[in-house]
Order: C-alpha cells, then structure tokens, then sequence
C-alpha cells in the first residue's frame, strides 16, 4: 500500500487498526474534485482494495464547510464533447470502484455535498451526514448534467420522481430532508460526526469480511437483475460464504457462546 500512498497531495491517507479514511484535501476550494484528487483517490482506494488488513473505509472532507462541493469548474467549463465524455466516464469508474469496493465505505458528510461530492457520497456504502450538510446535484444550472451517475444513483435511492425533482431544480436539501428521502442514513451534530462515523466503522470492521463482500454484491448486482435471477444469484453466493473458514467460525463461535474472530477466509 505504501508506493500508491506516495506524493498524494490532495488525499489525506489515515489507518486506526481495520479502518482507513481518507479525506479530501482543498479547502481552499471547498474540496472540488479535478483530475489530479480524483486519480489520487482512485489510487489510494485500489490500494485499499487490495489490503486485506482494511476491513472499512471512511471518506471525509477537509475543514468544517464542505465534504466535497463538486467537480472543478475551472476544468469543467474547458470540456469538448470528446473530452466531456471522458472526464465523466473517468470519474464515474472511480465511484464504480468505491461502490464495488467489496468493503463498507462510509460517506462523513461534514458540509457541502454537490454535484460531484453529491456523486461520491452516494457511490458509498453508508452515507451519515452532519445537522449542517446541505447536498444537491446543482448542475442545471450550469447548463450541464451530472458525469459521474449522479442521476442513475440518486433515482435509484430516492425514486425517480424525487431524483428528477432535485436533478431539474437544481436546489440544494438540507441534512433533515436528505435523511427524509432516503438519500442519507442518519444525521448527527456535526460536532460528533467522525465519532459516529468512526464507531460504525469499527463494528463494520469487525464483521466477516467475506459475507460483507458478497453482501455488496448481492444488494448492488442484484437491483439490476430480474428477482427469480437475483434470487439465484444470492442463493450462489449463499453456497460459496458457506464453504469459509468463517462460516464455520461464525456458527461455531455462536454455539460456544463466545465473540466470533473472523479472518477472511
């Protein structure tokens, strides 16, 4: 993990046993994702991906006003039709790689979460939002619409008649409302925001990480299959967790009465 650690500058990289966070690092510009953060977080969420010793992530953003306040204008209002598309199909596979990660990915949502950081935030696992987050995908009013699934995931989240009222609108929705939606999990005082986040983490953590896994998989792959195939798709992976060495710990740690110690494997 530690060469796609190196000459981050815009990702800050932090481990507390199982759980890593990262956070976004501009405050200066309320966080905006350009291309450089964004490969940046493509690279520290790969090498998270491939550290078995991670077991949940959480993803912050610097400083008190925002969580991620969208994409970089400055790069955004260069864009060709050729180019456009690019930049969004690059940052929707990095969303695509926290989605799939395979590990809980909780969104700390301290601030202001638009467009982009609305994007990410929903591409998390888990999204727990601070009384004083307000999120959006504002887009319209830039004469654009959102690159990176912004209106694939939020219908899917919300429902298709909520998701094209904010993507139309434009408006920003307070924490509350978010949470009135379905768009967030929980709100909390901002002030107890990454304790929230770091205790669901570590429960997170300490759970089997292979069932988590399929679990992911279960829930993201299935909502876009018929129900009889999703069925049988859980009921393969039911049949492949059951050969784990954690299974057997799972169920013998619950016959014995004891805490369960899962290894991954």
């Amino acid at each position: 993990m530690t060469a796609a650690l190196d000459n981050l500058e815009n990702i800050l990289f932090a481990r507390d046993g199982g759980v890593a966070t990262i956070t976004v690092n501009r405050p200066k510009v309320l966080n905006a994702l350009n291309s450089k953060t964004l490969d940046e977080l493509r690279r520290v969420i790969l090498a998270c991906r491939h550290d078995e010793s991670v077991r949940c992530v959480i993803i912050t953003g610097a400083g008190e006003k925002s969580f991620v306040a969208g994409a970089d204008i400055n790069e955004l209002s260069v864009q060709t039709p050729t180019s456009g598309r690019e930049h969004a199909v690059s940052g929707q596979h990095v969303l695509d790689l926290i989605e799939n990660l395979g590990k809980p990915v909780i969104a700390a949502v301290n601030g202001f979460a638009l467009g982009g950081g609305c994007e990410l935030a929903m591409a998390c696992t888990i999204r727990i939002a601070a009384d004083t987050a307000r999120l959006g995908q504002p887009e319209i009013h830039l004469g654009i619409i959102p690159g990176y699934a912004g209106t694939q995931r939020l219908a899917r989240l919300v429902g298709r008649g909520r998701a094209l009222e904010l993507l139309l609108t434009g408006d920003h929705i307070l924490a509350a409302e978010a949470y009135r939606l379905g768009l967030v999990n929980r709100v909390v005082p901002a002030a107890e925001l990454m304790t929230e986040a770091g205790t669901l983490a570590t429960t997170l953590a300490s759970r089997a990480p292979v069932a988590m896994r399929y679990i992911i998989d279960a829930v993201n792959k299935g909502l876009d299959m018929a129900f009889p195939d999703a069925q049988v798709f859980e009921a393969t992976l039911f049949g492949l967790v059951s050969a784990t060495e954690d299974m057997r710990e799972g169920t013998r740690a619950f016959l014995e009465k004891r805490k369960a110690e899962f290894k991954g494997k």
